[in-house]
């Protein structure tokens, strides 16, 4: 259809029919036999018409079962308007990949793109439209369960990721590409930065802050085509997003051109009630429609009161016409109404859904995630001559797989003993496994110190539990669960070298357990092939190259913290770390234990001396930059090279360093390359106090380096 038949099916619905395509209802309506009598149609008040009405469903799939309530959808439907069928594709559908911040960790988005084009024909074959995917929230606070589900504390790439993510699952033809689903940007806006790390709790920053550094990944989501937007349970500037007209209407839709669809968070809608800004569900409902919600998830304030409010004059017929029409151009954008059941393809679903071709990307994607934190006189990687004993939780667990993979199955997630004991070659290691993250039994601990003293090194394969991290999962203690410290400080005694393999979703503090060991590798919750790619690491056949894209504090003293803080008027010299009256904290350093870009590998990578092609540049020309980086090791390496900047005078306050640009490049053993980077004054843009985005001229500090603390430094002039 084109625009002009969709308004005119918009004319010829009946009000009820309008309010039914804002409504989306959870799968259990369709798929309960009992609904009527105990299920959600009599708990929701809603009746068996408004559910006919409906016009999306979350959380079901399958091609068969899609096709059949589609099916029985159109039967009944005097318009023939098709539903929509939507789900949490976070990090694959049922081929899983690393989560999110993981997958960040490979500094790659043309692979981020990669996972997303796989999450999205295994879900578009089993019957899915939508994805509520990527999160591209900015997080600076590991206290907040779902940084698992966010690409980290940098700006830049957030929103590289937000654009590679959008793209992947959207591809460049979504009506006729089959296998492909449509992307929703969330949460808009700024749902990162919740006081205290407490999850749906209150974000408070200026405005000048949420343009600087928070809304620019929402608007390369955008601007990358992203059909959804979802609406975030914080408030912003004191009003909650769900009914923020100013966030909604003035910036989204005015200022970035979105002009796609808007659906709430879950319950969100009804929620504005507890936030205090409403009285009752028919206040809510004429707020968030009048800040620009299109569809309503899983609560009924539209269903129930957008009529009354129309024959009220309380709201105006045309906010209900133009919020159904986006979503029936959404499903046109589909292809919905020339095929309704679209991808849905059973065989096909057989053939490629885990497939193997699947898994292989899997892997990969795992292998570029996994961070090396440290190495001591290289315990990593292991020889295979040598004696090894795997002690913990994760020894023999198909649960690394993390919160967010709803159709990732655990049972058949190969484990780290079953891929030792697969391999060709025998591999003399014994297991003790523990039965939980949180409780550590006498006679697992006798059996851990019993094969840990016949062990030459001891390999614990320890983290969270994935309901540890992910949403409603904030923590005050970063700590690994006292159980396994308990067993970390019971192997210590035994003076063998060890090495600890992180399964977790967040940032933990280390500090103190961090002397104990030789070698410390971040796995993440590394997805279906997760233990295939920590095997590959351990024994070398593949050299790690992960950076992370979110700081390891010291304690949770610290945090918020991040690479990209501002200066104070009283900055720590950390050449008289004497000085009291400075901005430092008395009993801990202010540095993060593992920096932002950090990361180890078993090669030696060296940097020669950075250079700029002159000292000042004008404003129209481009900077260049370049340095040699050398592999001095005998292995082949990837090395991501990072540059960042500092304005020294700004308009107003700046961060002591932004990441600016990145080349992860491949070095052969003992190969140098010239790196070069090209920035334009565009590129040192910032919001100024007036929000207009412009740029200083002035000093800039230009650095380089491995990591964003181990850099070098040189000082160009920016001028008119």
């Amino acid at each position: 259809m084109n625009k002009k038949e969709l308004v005119s099916l918009v004319k010829n619905m009946t009000i009820d029919e309008k309010i039914g395509q804002l409504q989306q209802l959870t799968g259990n309506f369709y798929t309960d036999s009992e609904a009527e009598i105990t299920g959600p149609l009599n708990e929701s008040g809603l009746t068996t018409e408004m559910v006919a009405n409906a016009g999306s469903v979350l959380g079901l799939s399958g091609a068969e079962e899609l096709i059949g309530i589609q099916r029985d959808y159109l039967e009944s439907s005097r318009l023939k308007i098709p539903l929509l069928f939507m789900a949490d594709i976070i990090h694959g559908y049922r081929t899983i990949f690393p989560i999110p911040l993981g997958l960040a960790s490979s500094w790659d988005p043309i692979l981020m793109k990669e996972t997303a084009e796989v999450a999205a024909k295994e879900s578009a074959l089993s019957g899915l439209h939508v994805t509520f995917s990527p999160m591209v929230d900015l997080v600076r606070d590991p206290r907040w369960g779902r940084v698992m589900e966010s690409t980290g504390e940098d700006p830049l790439l957030n929103r590289q990721f937000a654009k590679a993510a959008v793209e992947g699952y959207q591809g460049e033809d979504l009506r006729n590409d089959l296998n492909r689903i449509a992307a929703c940007v969330k949460h808009f806006a700024a749902y990162g930065a919740p006081e205290g790390g407490r999850e749906y709790n209150t974000v408070d920053m200026s405005e000048r802050m949420l343009r600087d550094m928070y809304l620019p990944s929402y608007k390369a989501a955008i601007d990358a085509g992203s059909k959804l937007v979802m609406t975030a349970f914080n408030t912003v500037d004191s009003i909650p997003a769900t009914a923020n007209k100013k966030l909604n209407r003035d910036i989204l839709r005015d200022e970035f051109g979105f002009d796609g669809v808007l659906i709430s968070d879950w319950a969100a809608i009804k929620e504005v009630i507890a936030h205090g800004v409403a009285g009752n569900d028919k206040e809510a409902a004429k707020l968030a429609l009048e800040a620009g919600v299109d569809i309503e998830m899983m609560t009924f304030c539209y269903q129930h009161f957008l009529k009354d409010l129309l024959a009220e004059d309380l709201v105006s017929i045309d906010l209900v016409d133009e919020a159904v029409l986006r979503i029936l151009e959404l499903k046109e954008d589909l292809g919905l109404f020339e095929n309704p059941y679209r991808g849905a393809n059973a065989e096909a679903e057989e053939r490629w859904v885990f497939s193997q071709e699947h898994q292989d990307v899997a892997e990969r994607a795992a292998k570029e995630s996994i961070v090396l934190l440290k190495n001591n006189q290289q315990a990593l990687p292991i020889s295979e001559t040598e004696k090894l004993a795997l002690i913990g939780p994760f020894v023999d667990n198909g649960e690394i797989l993390g919160t967010w993979s709803w159709k990732g199955n655990p049972k058949e997630t190969e484990t780290i003993k079953t891929i030792f004991e697969q391999e060709p070659k025998k591999i003399e290691a014994s297991y003790v496994p523990m039965a939980d993250v949180n409780n550590l039994t006498k006679e697992e601990l006798n059996g851990a110190l019993n094969v840990a003293q016949k062990a030459d090194k001891l390999v614990l394969l320890l983290g969270e539990n994935f309901m540890m991290s992910g949403e409603a999962s904030s923590r005050t203690n970063l700590q690994l669960p006292q159980a396994q410290l308990d067993l970390i400080a019971a192997l210590a005694e035994l003076n063998k070298p060890m090495i600890l393999v992180l399964f977790n979703g967040r940032p933990l503090e280390l500090t103190a357990i961090e002397p104990q060991f030789e070698a410390i590798i971040e796995a993440w919750f590394p997805g279906t092939k997760g233990a295939k790619a920590l095997h590959d690491i351990l024994f070398g056949k593949v050299n790690p190259s992960g950076r992370l894209t979110m700081s390891f504090p010291r304690n949770v003293g610290q945090v918020p913290i991040y690479y990209n803080h501002f200066n104070t008027g009283r900055p720590i010299d950390y050449d008289d770390l004497e000085n009291k009256y400075v901005s430092k904290y008395l009993d801990v350093a202010n540095t993060p234990l593992y920096p932002f870009g950090y990361g180890l590998s078993y090669s030696n990578c060296s940097y020669g001396t950075l250079a700029s092609t002159k000292e000042t540049y004008r404003m129209s020309e481009k900077i260049e930059i370049s340095l040699d980086v050398t592999n001095n090791g005998n292995r082949a390496a990837k090395e991501t090279v990072q540059l960042y900047t500092r304005d020294i005078v700004g308009q107003v306050v700046r961060p002591v360093k932004e990441l600016k640009g990145y080349h992860k490049i491949d070095l052969a053993p003992n190969e140098t390359k010239k790196i070069s980077f090209t920035l334009d004054s565009n590129d040192l843009a910032y919001v100024h106090s007036d929000l207009t985005l412009t740029t200083d001229s002035g000093e800039f500090e230009i650095m380089v380096g491995p990591n964003s603390e181990e850099v070098q430094t040189i000082l160009i002039h920016l001028t008119k």
